[in-house]
């Protein structure tokens, strides 16, 4: 009889360990099997709106429960649960979202000793941001984290070490790149990579690169219908960052994805001869009170003012060499876009046998649209027919893209209907949703960290360089 009492308690041991393994390794960390529900959120100091984009559909896969922890005078934090809110009370398709708050200075050491949730969302105050993800790290939480995860030369060597932490942890760290998801960058990236249509990229000069990307944004605007509140420190650029060091982690991302897939970038072998310039945005007191609320400029603006005027260094200039590869990218932030328009962007990328353009300007009513163009030297016929072969592939896949003359010469627009394009909103989702399948799999390829080191490694030496 105490034999089998024996048996019988092993094996009831065995089963507790085996559940016990199902959920969590090592020192509690959590195994994900994409089952409803096991990703447990920690909204860690929402400071900007992106941190609740995630959270404006449901996904199976996160947990109801969403637990904040912020400072405890954190204008933020408002602007966050009032978002969250408006999600579960919609009428179409309400979220239903609890959250549970804790705010206190002890936040972080808080967070810390409740390890309620698993993987850490960052959106915010951009000074902080590369400490805090750090200390998720040091603590064995994932993180995803919006843009910009560093912002100068100090914290990118934070970065790097966080990197080099989570893989001794075997937690993930993620960069919440959205514009991926955008279906014209999709089909662009495809004619890039159609070596029959494209050809190889070339090398440009650094007066003439082969590849120039620019992006216009503004202060002032509206998300999802209402005026955007931004806090005071966004227009500090010691808190917010430069231009060029905040957008311009976009356009370098779209630059690797695009022209050099699923390659590892080495910011100390293949990145070269940075170089750029910054200026500032003008902003009156009455324009900063209709963005911020506020009715004076903080004391910590007071060495940015001139004449009662702040000037925010949103504004700039990058060149570098990628892969013997020369590249141009140009950031403006204005005050407020002209009536009918909003943020807008423009590239430029020269293949040996093709170029293609994205415009966004008046003539396209403001809607960005892909463009593709002879270079000289190279047969009419044979373009047109080299770029009917390539639509044709794309289609096996969207079978709503085509092509047409443009109204220049030699030019061509390349189709996607608005109706097959979704909103920058929703792009949130998927990043989640790709974030959350490398936690299940465990596949997150090299060439993310990588990448993602090398972008910040150009924008933290933009910023080094320019102030110089």
């Amino acid at each position: 009889m105490k034999s089998y009492l024996k048996i019988i308690a092993m094996g009831v041991l065995l089963v507790s360990c085996m559940q016990k393994n199902n959920n969590t390794t090592g020192e509690g960390e959590t195994i994900f099997t994409g089952k409803e529900g096991e990703i447990k959120l920690i909204v860690l100091a929402p400071g900007h709106f992106h941190a609740n984009l995630l959270q404006k559909s449901s996904i199976p896969q996160v947990n109801n429960s969403v637990f904040i922890y912020a400072p405890a005078k954190d204008a933020g934090l408002k602007q966050y649960l009032s978002a969250i809110e408006s999600f579960n009370h919609r009428d179409k398709d309400p979220t239903s979202w609890e959250t549970i708050v804790y705010t206190g200075d002890d936040f972080l050491k808080k967070m810390a000793a409740d390890k309620k949730g698993n993987v850490v969302v960052l959106a915010g105050n951009n000074k902080k941001k590369t400490g805090y993800i750090l200390n998720a790290v040091d603590e064995g939480f994932n993180v995803l984290s919006d843009k910009p995860m560093a912002i100068n030369r100090e914290d990118f060597l934070l970065l790097e070490e966080a990197y080099s932490r989570a893989e001794a942890k075997n937690v993930l760290l993620y960069d919440m790149m959205t514009e991926r998801y955008d279906m014209l960058n999709i089909i662009e990236k495809k004619l890039i990579n159609d070596h029959d249509f494209f050809g190889e990229l070339q090398e440009g000069t650094s007066e003439n690169p082969a590849v120039y990307m620019e992006s216009v944004h503004h202060f002032y605007k509206e998300v999802s219908g209402e005026p955007l509140r931004r806090p005071a420190w966004y227009y500090d650029v010691e808190q917010q960052g430069e231009g060029i060091a905040d957008v311009t982690t976009h356009l370098i991302d779209q630059l690797f994805w695009k022209c050099f897939p699923e390659q590892a970038i080495s910011y100390t072998g293949d990145i070269g001869n940075i170089s750029s310039t910054h200026w500032p945005t003008e902003i009156t007191l009455g324009q900063f009170t209709k963005s911020t609320g506020e009715t004076a400029f903080p004391d910590y603006l007071q060495k940015y003012l001139d004449n009662s005027t702040l000037k925010v260094y949103a504004n700039g200039t990058l060149n570098f060499d990628v892969k013997n590869r020369h590249v141009g990218l140009k950031v403006i932030w204005n005050w407020q876009a002209p009536e009918g328009s909003g943020d807008t962007s423009m590239s430029v990328v020269k293949g040996t046998k093709a170029i293609l353009k994205t415009v966004q300007g008046k003539k396209q009513d403001f809607v960005k649209q892909l463009y593709v163009q002879k270079p000289e030297g190279l047969d009419e016929d044979v373009f047109s027919d080299n770029l009917q072969k390539a639509v044709e592939k794309i289609q096996a896949s969207y079978p709503f893209v085509s092509a047409s003359p443009a109204s220049v010469e030699g030019e061509y627009l390349v189709n996607i209907p608005e109706e097959n394009r979704e909103g920058h909103e929703l792009h949130f989702r998927y990043v989640a949703e790709s974030f959350f399948s490398f936690l299940v799999n465990r596949d997150m390829p090299e060439w993310e960290k990588a990448n993602t080191l090398a972008k910040y490694y150009i924008t933290t030496q933009a910023v080094k360089l320019a102030k110089e």
